[in-house]
């Protein structure tokens, strides 16, 4: 068995390769599209891929996750919430602070420090009660924010929706979770299906009411997701056209007909009289 710095290193090397694999993929996201478009050039087997994971969640997640919500009361799941959450403060200050936001990497620090001492190791989110917000970034966003395009949308077996840029980043984000610093692979194996069954568990509400809503599953978490994710990174102040190009022009309207009917002159030239 590996010790945790080594496998923690394993990890940085797999993250950083897939970055460099990304600069020589982000071409994929190269045509100009009109706003509201959405690359999608591998919608066939990513449909296939998102039906396998509906079957898996039907099978298997939803079932365990609906009776684990009947059993565990809701302040121990929101407990187990918090703990994993604050976990990803920390990665989300080192993120925070790649991205030059030293104020939220500053909060997000205060945030881990605060709850782990004085919340149980953050099963009780005290930093929020004292008025400290969270700020989640994530490396997918750090990636973005530094110019990298989303690329083409994709679904990942198990995971669910994702992006080319998201999916290189994937494997450091990955490793925000207290599993990788324990040294017994049972015990890795519980706390990650219990992380799974954890948030799967807190979104039933929200696929019951997309199964009610939507009447193509697939283009509408397809659609929230990359919106969802061009949001993030650019903090919610989204600009006009596809994230990795300039602002598209608005389309030309046609020139408006003269008042004796007959189309204007062209430029330069003078009106028949």
């Amino acid at each position: 068995m590996r010790p945790p710095v080594v496998r923690a290193g394993v990890v940085l090397i797999a993250g950083f390769t897939a970055f460099a694999l990304l600069a020589g993929c982000s071409s994929v996201q190269t045509r100009r599209q009109a706003p509201g478009q959405r690359l999608d050039p591998w919608e066939n087997w990513n449909r296939k891929v998102f039906a396998f994971n509906e079957g898996l969640d039907e099978r298997v997640l939803k079932p365990v996750a609906t009776v684990y919500s009947e059993v565990v009361p809701q302040p121990v799941r929101n407990g187990v919430g918090n703990f994993f959450g604050n976990v990803l403060d920390a990665w989300s200050a080192i993120n925070n602070m790649l991205q030059g936001k030293f104020t939220e990497g500053f909060d997000d620090v205060t945030r881990v420090g605060t709850n782990t001492l004085f919340g149980l190791f953050g099963i009780v989110d005290v930093a929020s009660e004292m008025g400290l917000d969270h700020h989640y970034e994530d490396f997918g966003q750090t990636l973005g924010h530094w110019g990298v395009g989303a690329g083409a949308y994709m679904v990942l077996p198990v995971l669910g929706p994702s992006s080319l840029r998201d999916a290189a980043a994937l494997p450091l984000d990955r490793a925000a979770s207290p599993a990788l610093l324990i040294n017994n692979g049972s015990t890795q194996a519980g706390i990650t299906t219990l992380q799974i069954i954890n948030t799967r568990a807190s979104l039933l509400g929200a696929t019951r009411v997309i199964d009610d809503i939507s009447l193509d599953k697939y283009t509408f978490i397809r659609d929230a997701y990359l919106q969802r994710r061009r949001s993030l990174v650019f903090d919610g102040d989204v600009p006009e056209g596809p994230e990795s190009e300039g602002p598209v022009a608005p389309p030309k309207q046609p020139a408006p007909a003269s008042s004796n009917g007959a189309p204007p002159a062209p430029s330069g030239a003078s009106a028949p009289k």
